[in-house]
């Protein structure tokens, strides 16, 4: 069969290049998705002997998308080799030291696709970080400490900024040609300048590790800080992420977290309940003292609750005669600690009304003076 025909010129290629160019375009942009399914489980079964509880459609899942993404750039840039013109046209030409330097569109094309091919590499590269930052979020769910649960995001998110900063410098250097370990040098004059003007990113970052070492708290627990009541949920580089009882979100800088006084709710063991009961004046001292002993016993003899309770006749209020009830509930989860409260206050109320007493509310009593002929002399 003669071929030659392929050789003719055609708009300063041959159609040889053509009919490549066109090849490598469709039957890669058909196949591309079965390759990076191919390659990703290829890489996948690397891991499978670290992380064999985790299925593979969760890697599949991270990586499928940009392994399509550079074996397109790749695709690309095979087919775009075949052609000769317009690639060997000379974009523009420059004189340094009287040597004349010309730029072809190849050459530019070559440095795009360069930076293309990194940036796809290293986003393969952020997606395997947080697969196997996956694989030990999921170990450390396993395990009663939650140090590790916090532990693992905040190792990822260095790993990631570790990497995107190699990433930086190696496309200074292979695409833009500059010369790296100057750069490296010279930050090393400006650092102290930098720091100056980061002086509140390195406290909070300094926090976070402070937070690590002493271990105030983990993620999960309740804690009192800055005036919030309030789930830490996440601690980051530059700050902590907590969650308050009414639901929203709350960002503190990690330095404000260890400089300002925290309570860590979790870790007590008792929740305090204070509270004053009010009586109407005219109440017997007997009926008083009756109730003080119902309610003291009932508590003492509740299942949640410590032996530290006092129930005393407090005070005489302006309104009330007041008898004080304190108490504290063994169990700290919030919700548990609500109900008991409230159970235990319902029967406050019935030994009240048992007792023959009465709840006072704020109430006063005016006096009138008559004179002789009954026209009002004073009141109180």
């Amino acid at each position: 069969m003669d071929l030659s025909f392929l050789n003719q010129i055609v708009f300063g290629n041959t159609l040889k290049s053509y009919v490549l160019f066109f090849c490598i375009l469709i039957i890669g942009l058909i196949l591309k998705k079965l390759i990076s399914k191919y390659l990703s489980k290829l890489i996948f079964s690397f891991f499978k002997k670290h992380s064999s509880e985790i299925k593979v459609d969760k890697f599949l899942e991270l990586l499928l998308k940009p392994i399509e993404f550079l074996i397109t750039i790749v695709l690309i840039y095979v087919a775009i080799n075949q052609l000769t013109y317009p690639l060997d046209v000379v974009v523009f030409k420059r004189v340094i030291n009287k040597a004349a330097y010309t730029v072809t569109i190849i050459e530019v094309l070559d440095k795009i696709f360069l930076l293309l091919i990194i940036i796809s590499t290293f986003k393969i590269l952020l997606r395997l970080v947080d697969f196997v930052s996956h694989i030990f979020a999921y170990r450390a769910s396993l395990t009663e400490s939650k140090t590790d649960d916090q532990l693992v995001p905040f190792m990822r998110e260095l790993s990631k900024i570790l990497m995107i900063i190699f990433g930086v410098f190696v496309v200074m250097g292979a695409v833009f040609d500059m010369n790296v370990a100057t750069i490296i040098a010279g930050l090393g004059i400006g650092g102290l300048a930098i720091a100056l003007a980061a002086q509140d990113t390195l406290q909070n970052l300094l926090g976070s590790f402070t937070i690590f070492a002493d271990k105030p708290f983990v993620v999960g627990d309740l804690v009192h800080v800055a005036g919030y009541d309030a789930v830490v949920e996440k601690v980051g580089f530059r700050s902590t992420v907590v969650r308050t009882l009414d639901k929203t979100l709350v960002i503190i800088p990690n330095k404000s977290m260890i400089d300002s006084p925290l309570e860590n709710l979790t870790l007590r063991n008792l929740r305090r309940v204070k509270f004053n009961v009010g009586v109407v004046y005219g109440t017997p001292a007997s009926t008083i003292k009756k109730i003080c002993d119902d309610i003291q016993a009932y508590i003492d003899k509740h299942h949640e609750t410590s032996m530290d309770t006092l129930v005393t006749f407090d005070s005489f209020g302006e309104s009330s005669l007041n008898i004080q009830v304190l108490y504290y509930i063994e169990i700290v989860d919030y919700n548990i600690y609500m109900k008991i409260k409230q159970e235990i206050n319902f029967k406050v109320m019935e030994i009240v009304l048992n007792n023959g007493a009465d709840f006072a509310f704020p109430s006063r009593t005016i006096y009138h003076e008559f004179g002789e002929k009954g026209i009002p002399t004073s009141n109180s």
